[in-house]
């Protein structure tokens, strides 16, 4: 019986799929920027349309729409390119597709209109790495301005910046040189706050060298009896903002090009990669998903190695012929 979903419009199914669904399945802030797809994007521009009714053709148009002019005018948007990235416009999408899912459980439409459609390819943003030449400049002023602790660790870790404030002295194990990762901190409506790790990957126990123990035996005489690694000046932990300004600050003064806070993680993962680690291991340090993942993000570094491995072979060969 399709019957019932004459009741509903495409706008008022995803809010009870954001409700039942959303809110249990998402992490908070996942939620939230759903929440701001449906609000901004979904609901003025198909979310009118009766439930059963919506067709692949409906939400190729919708996506288009998105990538040409997409952007809600802010101010603080004003000098970004209107159209959505077309990773965003793969989020909406699949966002539609999960609560078509659950319409089509309930026996409320017989198709899920998403299946079928031409997703826009997502470019890979341009990742920037630290050369060895460049970090020991990059340490050198980390020292100077006394925040050295913090940049090593993440960049001998290749933790989320989240995850790196999330350490506790209770997740450090100095005796047996192992740092558990349990938790984040995440900046939500404008509060410090700590939130579950991004995925199950992501619980994991790493092993530290002997230098990143000396280096946390000397960050723990610095902050005394503090519960957190990392701890602010107020005493809870640092907020994700301030990590980044410092590390601008750090930069800047090193004479660096400007790079993300992420782009650490991405200079641990192509050195190690660099220097033989295989992409496995890489890939469990990570706390990525899966292996597959992490070659696609790497997949630059991994041709440099797969043309060694290649002449290596040559070499071995042209002995043997």
């Amino acid at each position: 019986d399709y019957g019932k979903a004459k009741i509903y419009t495409v706008g008022s199914w995803l809010e009870v799929w954001m409700e039942n669904y959303a809110k249990v399945k998402l992490r908070p802030s996942t939620f939230k920027t759903s929440q701001g797809f449906l609000k901004n994007h979904i609901k003025p521009q198909i979310g009118s349309i009766p439930l059963a009714d919506l067709t692949s053709l409906d939400l190729q148009r919708f996506y288009k729409h998105l990538l040409d002019g997409g952007r809600v005018d802010r101010i603080e948007a004003k000098k970004k390119p209107k159209g959505l990235a077309p990773k965003t416009v793969r989020n909406i999408h699949q966002m539609i597709g999960s609560a078509y899912n659950l319409a089509m459980e309930q026996k409320l439409v017989s198709k899920n209109p998403t299946q079928g459609c031409a997703l826009p390819k997502v470019e890979h943003k341009e990742m920037r790495t630290l050369t060895a030449d460049q970090l020991s400049t990059f340490f050198q002023e980390a020292r100077d301005s006394g925040v050295y602790e913090l940049y090593y660790l993440d960049l001998a870790t290749g933790l989320r910046r989240g995850e790196l404030l999330g350490l506790k002295w209770t997740d450090v194990d100095l005796d047996r040189g192992v740092l558990k990762i349990q938790r984040a901190i995440s900046r939500q409506n404008g509060k410090v706050v700590e939130v579950p790790l991004k995925t199950k990957n992501a619980y994991r126990t790493l092993p530290l060298s002997a230098d990143a123990i000396s280096v946390l035996k000397m960050q723990k005489c610095k902050v005394g009896n503090s519960e957190w690694v990392f701890p602010s000046p107020a005493g809870g932990p640092m907020s994700p903002d301030s990590v980044l300004h410092m590390l601008q600050r750090v930069l800047k003064r090193a004479g660096l090009p400007r790079i993300r806070f992420h782009d650490l993680r991405h200079t641990f993962a192509t050195m190690a990669l660099q220097n033989g680690v295989d992409v496995k291991t890489v890939s469990s340090m990570l706390g990525h998903y899966s292996a597959g993942f992490t070659l696609d993000t790497y997949a630059h570094v991994t041709t440099d190695a797969q043309l060694k491995a290649a002449q290596t072979m040559g070499n071995i060969l042209s002995r043997a012929v």
